[in-house]
């Protein structure tokens, strides 16, 4: 965001409202690309607007005329100075992992008249598939009778506090407005892990033991040759028993 010379606090504050409002705009403008968030990079040629869509295509508009009527609107809204915003489109690599993609696919769903509890099995059962270790939808406001209910669906593992909540959960909220009166949409998805942080967080979850197999000890090829607690000089200067007083030759000892 174009500003003057301010300090830290106000900084991060005009940067969080911003975002905000960023996102705010591009939520209801690009709601039927499935829109999955924005990632802003400032930079000190330019200020970089990354959009992240399932449906790039869509977003991109034809020979990309969405797109630049999107940055002229960042651009007189923010007050950027010409050629200073720019902004790209990303596709989303597993919508099945992105809950706001999700929240709009349940939210046109329910739209178009499809019943809820049907919807949400939908959107569960392809979450799950789609390698998440868990998932929970709630529905709630009028479902059916005038009196307001909430419906919860939950399949797999799923966490509810602490740090990992942070980092694991990905959590999307959207409103759906039906003619008997408004829903609540709320999806949370429980992401794997992942070590190379395409699909999920890097770092496991941190009550996760892993035993690992023991290592075999290797003997080196000297020792292995020679009997147990035997030296080598003791074991040539035994002589070899033989005869008929030898023991194991089927006669008696003493």
């Amino acid at each position: 965001m174009a500003t003057a010379q301010i300090s830290k606090k106000r900084k991060f504050v005009a940067d969080g409202v911003f975002y905000a409002e960023l996102n705010e705009l591009l939520s209801r403008t690009l709601a039927e690309d499935g829109y999955s968030g924005v990632e802003v990079r400032v930079t000190p040629v330019r200020t970089e607007i990354i959009i992240r869509a399932t449906r790039t295509r869509e977003v991109l508009g034809e020979k990309g005329r969405r797109i630049r009527e999107l940055t002229s609107i960042v651009q007189k809204r923010f007050n950027f100075p010409e050629g200073n915003v720019e902004l790209f489109a990303e596709r989303v690599a597993n919508r099945g992992l992105c809950a706001m993609a999700q929240a709009e696919s349940l939210r046109y769903k329910l739209l178009g008249g499809l019943a809820v509890r049907r919807a949400c099995y939908g959107v569960l059962r392809y979450v799950m598939e789609s390698g998440a270790k868990g998932c929970e939808v709630i529905v709630s406001g009028k479902l059916r009778a005038q009196r307001a209910k909430s419906m919860k669906f939950k399949d797999g593992y799923m966490i509810s506090s602490g740090q990992p909540r942070l980092e694991f959960v990905d959590t999307a909220v959207r409103h759906v407005l039906l003619r008997q009166g408004v829903l609540g949409v709320k999806v949370s998805i429980m992401l794997p892990y992942d070590p190379t942080g395409k699909t999920g967080p890097k770092k496991p979850l941190p009550d996760v033991v892993t035993i690992h197999e023991p290592k075999e000890d290797e003997v080196p090829h000297s020792q292995a040759a020679k009997p147990y607690g035997v030296n080598k000089e003791e074991q040539s200067a035994e002589p070899a028993v033989t005869g008929p007083g030898a023991v194991g030759q089927g006669y008696p000892t003493y």
